[in-house]
């Protein structure tokens, strides 16, 4: 049910003179009929005793019309009141993701790809606003999913990946970094940026990191950089089984956080590093909090008036009392 506002409550003080106006009544009811000064009104007893009792509901009738006719000047009302939200400033997002065969490695649970996989859904869902793109990269990169609006499709995209053959092993950090900057160099949005994140050094591909940081801030593009994996040793895979399962042994752990902070630093960036899936969780916690999109809020008000039962029951009730007063009660009653 609609909730019942009133945009003049202040009228309601009339209703102070409510009980002024019954004791003005009551006080002027001899002076409301003629009179008439006669030696005897034995003739007069028995006629029209009925309508001597009822005469009094004409004052009765006119106090009711008159503190209705103060609901009526409240002007009460119902209101829906409808919401649209409009984004003011959005955001191109665009995530490089290292599919190297070291992102296997179990020192995030189950492993870094699955770790990362999950967080990335997360961070994902929790951008409705912001158009989001996915690159992935090992010793080559490629455009997995373009920048788009739709969530469902980037979603499927993180889920479907995985280590395969597709790409050649290895690590091209400045290949990864530079086709995301494909991606958005010809963004129209206010903010892009750029989510980079490896676990190895560069050692692969034909465009070193720097050139292509140099790049990105050439085009305004701020790119957040994550070095994943724990610190000291982790289990690694180094071969394969005839099985097809992986063999792990435990490897030293090697991120080139030099030049992942040079990255960040030169495009107006910050570099994280996620030794731990609670510390990856709490990097993308904290990207998301950086990079706010603007939203507007539009509220719809549609009034319905509620004044004119209010007024026009006053008016019959006014009319009503004048007509009775000068037909049936007329008189000498």
């Amino acid at each position: 049910m609609d909730k019942i506002t009133f945009l003049n409550p202040e009228f309601f003080w009339l209703f102070l003179l409510i009980p002024v106006a019954v004791v003005w009544l009551f006080w002027k009811k001899n002076q409301q009929s003629a009179t008439l000064k006669i030696s005897s009104i034995q003739g007069f007893k028995n006629s029209n005793s009925l309508l001597v009792k009822l005469k009094p509901i004409l004052n009765v009738f006119r106090v009711v019309a008159l503190s209705s006719l103060i609901v009526a000047m409240a002007r009460p009302r119902t209101v829906d009141v409808s919401n649209k939200t409009k984004t003011t400033k959005g955001i191109d997002i665009v995530m490089a993701i290292d599919v190297s065969g070291s992102m296997l490695a179990r020192d995030l649970k189950p492993d870094r790809m699955q770790a990362l996989k999950r967080l990335a859904a997360d961070f994902v869902e929790e951008r409705p606003n912001d158009r989001i793109g996915l690159v992935v990269y090992a010793s080559e990169a490629y455009t997995k999913t373009p920048v788009t609006s739709d969530k469902a499709v980037v979603l499927d995209a993180i889920r479907s990946i995985k280590y395969d053959n597709v790409l050649v092993d290895g690590t091209g950090i400045g290949m990864g970094l530079a086709t995301a900057v494909n991606r958005l160099k010809s963004s129209k949005a206010k903010s892009k940026v750029i989510i980079l994140m490896t676990d190895g050094v560069n050692n692969a591909g034909f465009i070193e990191p720097d050139t292509a940081s140099d790049i990105a801030k050439q085009y305004g593009i701020k790119v957040y950089t994550i070095g994943i994996g724990t610190n000291g040793m982790a289990m690694f895979p180094y071969a394969v089984a005839p099985n097809g399962q992986f063999l792990f042994q435990m490897m030293k752990v090697e991120i080139d956080e030099q030049m992942m902070k040079k990255i960040a630093i030169n495009t107006g960036g910050k570099y994280f590093r996620a030794t731990s899936n609670s510390k990856l969780a709490e990097i993308y916690e904290t990207i998301n909090k950086l990079e706010t999109t603007e939203i507007e809020e539009l509220k719809f008000y549609d009034y319905d008036e509620k004044f004119r039962p209010f007024a026009w029951f006053a008016f019959s009730l006014l009319l009503l009392e004048i007509g009775l007063r000068k037909t049936v009660f007329r008189g000498f009653i």
